[in-house]
C-alpha cells in the first residue's frame, strides 16, 4: 500500500509594489510650500531680532532704520537695571510667583474639569462647557466693573500681599486650559478606564493613576500657554496690584514710555529679559508635544 507524502511549498512573500516617485508638480507644491513657510518664520523672527538690535543701540541710534547698533553699547541694559522702580529683580519676582501660581491652579484645575467634561456624565454638561467656552468672548474690560467690585468686598484689592491672590482668583483657570485637556481625554480609549475599573480603581483613581500620567502632550499645552499668558498679563496686574512693589514686569515697562517719548534701548532691554522665561520654559517642554500621546499607552 503506497503512502502520499505531503510536500508542503513555501509560498513566495508577498511583494510590495515600490511607491511611484513623486510627481514634479507634487514637488513643486512641497518645495513652494517649504518656501513659504520659511519666509513666514523670517518674517516672525525679524521682529525679535530688531529688538534684540535696539537694546544695544543708543537713544538717537534707536530712532533710525539701521540694523546694526552704530555704536554698540548697552546703555539700554545698564539704564534698566539701575533706573526702574521697583528694580528688575522685583519685578522678575512678582511675576513669577503670579505666574507659577496661575500655571500650577490651570494644571490642576484643567485636567480635573477636563476629565469631568470629557467622560462624567451628569445633567447640563455640554450646556455648562459652552457656557465656559462662552467666556472667551467676553473682553476683561466688560466684566471690569462686576469682578473689581467682587474683589473689594473680598478685601483683595488693598496695598497689602494679598492683592496678589486677587489677580490670581481671577485667572485660576482659563477656559482654554479646559477646552484643550477635554480634548486630550475625548481621544483617550475607553479601554483603558475599564481596565483599570476592573482592577477596583473609582474614578479619581483612574483620573490620577491611568488618564492622568497620559496626558503629558496636553498638560505640557496648558502649562506653555497659562505661563506665557499669566507673564505677559497686563490689564488685571494694572487694576488690582496697588502698590508698586507689586508689580510685575509688563507694568515695569510702562516705566519707559512717555507722554510724547519712549526711550527704546532701555525698553527693549527689558523686553529681551522677559521673554528669557518664556524661551526656557518651550524649550523644557516643547519635546512633550511631539512625543508619547495615547498610542504608547496602549501598547503591550
Amino acid at each position: 500500500m503506497s503512502t502520499i507524502t505531503e510536500v508542503k511549498v513555501d509560498k513566495p512573500a508577498a511583494v510590495l509594489p515600490e511607491a511611484a516617485p513623486p510627481s514634479v508638480a507634487g514637488r513643486l507644491v512641497r518645495w513652494l510650500l517649504v518656501a513659504i513657510l520659511i519666509l513666514y518664520s523670517v518674517l516672525v523672527f525679524v521682529p525679535f531680532l530688531w529688538s534684540v538690535a535696539t537694546s544695544f543701540k543708543t537713544l538717537p541710534d534707536s530712532l533710525t532704520l539701521s540694523f546694526l547698533p552704530n555704536p554698540f553699547t548697552t546703555y539700554g541694559y545698564t539704564t534698566a537695571f539701575t533706573q526702574l522702580d521697583p528694580g528688575v529683580p522685583v519685578l522678575f519676582f512678582n511675576s513669577a510667583l503670579i505666574a507659577a501660581l496661575v500655571t500650577a491652579s490651570n494644571l490642576l484645575l484643567g485636567a480635573l474639569g477636563g476629565y469631568a467634561f470629557a467622560r462624567l456624565r451628569f445633567p447640563g454638561r455640554e450646556v455648562l462647557f459652552v457656557l465656559v467656552l462662552g467666556t472667551m468672548m467676553i473682553p476683561d474690560q466688560l466684566r471690569l466693573v462686576p469682578v473689581y467690585q467682587i474683589l473689594t468686598f473680598l478685601h483683595l484689592v488693598a496695598p497689602g500681599p494679598e492683592n496678589y491672590l486677587g489677580v490670581f482668583v481671577i485667572i485660576a483657570i482659563y477656559p482654554t486650559s479646559l477646552f484643550v485637556m477635554r480634548q486630550f481625554f475625548l481621544t483617550v480609549p475607553y479601554d483603558l478606564e475599564e481596565a483599570a475599573m476592573l482592577d477596583g480603581a473609582g474614578t479619581f483613581g483612574t483620573f490620577w493613576r491611568v488618564m492622568l500620567p497620559i496626558s503629558t502632550p496636553a498638560l505640557a499645552a496648558v502649562a506653555i500657554l497659562s505661563f506665557q499668558g499669566t507673564w505677559n498679563g497686563f490689564f488685571w496686574p494694572l487694576v488690582i496690584l496697588q502698590a508698586k512693589q507689586h508689580w510685575t514686569l509688563p507694568l515695569g515697562l510702562t516705566q519707559f514710555r512717555f507722554l510724547y517719548s519712549t526711550n527704546w534701548p532701555p525698553l527693549m532691554a527689558m523686553t529681551v529679559i522677559a521673554t528669557i522665561p518664556i524661551v526656557i520654559l518651550y524649550v523644557l517642554f516643547s519635546r512633550y508635544f511631539v512625543g508619547g500621546g495615547v498610542s504608547a499607552a496602549v501598547k503591550g
